[in-house]
């Protein structure tokens, strides 16, 4: 069975022919010291993707760690390289001025500090189709100045993604991330991004522990020999996602890693998938207009 390295090893293919690990560290609600700590010692786990945003205000942060790890690595007989790490970071505003989206998108790649970010969405659908359209066309051509390297979007809902594709967009949307576990499942969302070929990403992959404590997560833990968060995180991996747990605490950062040692049979999946309440931990824009 795969180890704990070899699940943060593990790459996930994406329609532009480009991968990305299929564990990643989200940064949301850290503060810039716990980013600093969060980013530093996932770094030293074997993390390599990191998934941040201009809201949550910790760019800086984020960066400047994975800069300070790679330069000290460089005198290792491991160096990790710039290549080796996957950074994404999410438009805070979408806007009907394309000029506003192109400054705000060099702000961010400044900010990190990174020479180019690899993966820029667009947070969310919030704005209107006008402004959807402006900050995608500033994204693509972000994308073709070598800026950032792939784009894709956020929080967009079934009519949101058809509106995007049926645009012809001149770069196409790679991902789109969403809140999305066993007790919100977004079926609908998923069947429309498999149909563009747009690969998922799970945010609040542990439902904000919310719901560690339910019988049928508790019952199936025990008989896998795993914690309720190593169960909901390998649900995710065997559905295909990449996913996006969050934590601060070392422990928990290895644990989240540690998903390699079991697999969920397909009955148990199915059961899981029946778990769906459309349970939102945070927000839900995917209806937005």
């Amino acid at each position: 069975m795969a180890t704990a390295t070899d699940m943060l090893s593990r790459l996930v293919q994406l329609s532009n022919g480009l991968t990305t690990p299929q564990i990643h560290l989200g940064l949301y609600m850290m503060s810039g010291p716990e980013t600093t700590r969060a980013v530093r010692s996932a770094l030293d786990i074997g993390y390599r993707g990191f998934d941040c945003a201009q809201w949550y205000y910790n760019e800086r942060e984020a960066g400047a760690a994975i800069r300070a790890f790679i330069a000290a690595s460089s005198s290792t007989p491991a160096p990790v390289s710039r290549d080796d790490i996957f950074y994404t970071t999410k438009l805070r505003d979408n806007s009907t001025s394309y000029d506003a989206v192109r400054k705000s998108i060099r702000r961010s790649v400044a900010a990190c500090g990174l020479g180019h970010i690899d993966l820029f969405l667009l947070h969310s659908p919030h704005g209107g189709r006008e402004a959807r359209l402006a900050s995608w066309r500033a994204v693509e051509d972000a994308v073709l100045a070598g800026e950032v390297r792939m784009g894709g979007v956020s929080n967009f809902g079934v009519r949101h993604v058809e509106e995007l594709m049926a645009a012809g967009p001149r770069v196409c949307p790679v991902v789109n991330q969403i809140e999305v576990h066993p007790f919100n499942t977004q079926t609908a969302i998923r069947d429309v991004c498999a149909k563009h070929g747009i690969v998922v990403e799970a945010y609040a992959p542990l439902a904000r522990a919310m719901r560690f404590g339910h019988p049928t997560v508790v019952e199936m833990s025990k008989a896998y020999g795993c914690t309720p968060a190593q169960l909901l995180l390998r649900w995710s991996i065997q559905h295909g996602f990449v996913t996006l747990p969050k934590s601060v605490k070392q422990a928990r950062l290895v644990a989240n890693a540690d998903v390699g040692g079991f697999e969920i049979s397909n009955q148990d999946l199915e059961v899981l998938d029946g778990l769906d309440e459309k349970l939102v931990t945070d927000w839900d824009p995917t209806d937005a207009p």
